[in-house]
């Protein structure tokens, strides 16, 4: 029987999320396959045995826990780690490289994609050199007056920190006075900020997932929010924002997108699992990858599993083969 070690939580704003998303691994993997261990890891960026419930593992920090003081000789006693860190720290290939340093199988890219992954800007240079369509952008420099700035990308755009997930720290600027305001708020979460047009569009997104013979890529899915866009508090608290399979889509985009999100794969030699967003323009057919996540949301409603379960192939099943592939 594998040993498997779960990661989450993290010093991250993705700390939360991450813990959602190990309460739903926790609930369905193959308990006769698999002996796993759970480790919460602090704000603080300090490890914890989590040995209480599923049902406490959304405020785990507040129970009775017992610190790991030797992370290393713990991690080497098993046989996969499971990082399902969203965001800093966990998606940005820190962890990815430790393990890599000790020979440790693991779930998930590489540390060299998930930096690149987890960084908007370079993300965005890089599917440049291979030719992969990415929406305009700039990255913002202090020493650029804000006409520069509306000559490049004209109002409204989105104000983005470049590391980071969950659309957390980003906003809408109609005008400057809401740029400046933008600004301070991604500042806040990264020292990197991209602007971008904000682009009138559908959000589509698929979920990818290696296996033996090479890459699944699943169904198109689409965000549908009443928000101005798919935001924190679309994701995560307002009930009216949706993520499902996308319909009335052209047969020749979906293609279109499948053989994009495959180029990706092949091109930044993408290992285990991630969901890639696009942009869709109806009006004049063009397509643009808006980012890629590595450690995508996992809880069962979370749009990266839904779009690869079905009738024959469950959550459980996508954990097990996730645990099967994992790469040193």
């Amino acid at each position: 029987m594998k040993k498997i070690l779960l990661l989450f939580g993290g010093n991250s704003s993705e700390h939360f999320v991450s813990c959602k998303s190990a309460k739903s691994i926790l609930e369905h993997i193959d308990y006769t396959k698999y002996k796993i261990c759970s480790v919460g890891i602090s704000l603080k960026n300090e490890w914890y045995l989590y040995q209480d419930t599923t049902e406490n593992i959304l405020e785990w920090q507040k129970h009775k826990k017992q610190k790991i003081e030797s992370i290393i000789p713990f991690i080497k006693q098993f046989d996969v780690v499971f990082p399902i860190l969203h965001g800093t720290n966990g998606e940005d290939g820190k962890i990815q490289a430790l393990l890599e340093l000790f020979h440790i199988p693991y779930i998930g890219c590489n540390s060299k994609i998930s930096s690149i992954g987890m960084d908007k800007h370079y993300f965005k240079i890089l599917l440049s050199h291979f030719h992969i369509p990415v929406v305009p952008f700039l990255l913002y420099d202090k020493k650029r007056s804000f006409k520069e700035i509306e000559n490049s990308i004209p109002y409204p755009l989105i104000v983005k920190p470049c590391n980071g997930g969950s659309s957390i720290g980003i906003t809408v600027a109609n005008n400057r006075k809401e740029l400046k305001k933008g600004l301070k708020i991604a500042e806040k979460y990264d020292s990197k900020i991209i602007l971008e047009p904000f682009l009138k569009m559908r959000e589509l997104e698929c979920a990818v997932l290696e296996d033996k013979k090479g890459f699944i890529i699943s169904p198109i899915g689409e965000i549908s929010s009443l928000h101005t866009f798919y935001d924190y508090e679309a994701k995560y608290i307002d009930n009216s924002s949706k993520a499902d399979f996308a319909t009335n889509i052209p047969k020749e985009i979906n293609l279109k997108i499948k053989e994009i999100a495959k180029s990706v794969c092949k091109n930044l030699e993408i290992q285990g699992l991630s969901r890639i967003d696009f942009f869709y323009l109806p009006e004049t057919q063009e397509i643009y990858i808006n980012e890629i996540n590595t450690i995508p949301g996992f809880t069962t409603i979370s749009m990266y599993p839904k779009l690869l379960t079905n009738k024959k192939f469950t959550y459980q099943n996508l954990i097990t083969t996730l645990i099967e592939n994992a790469h040193y």
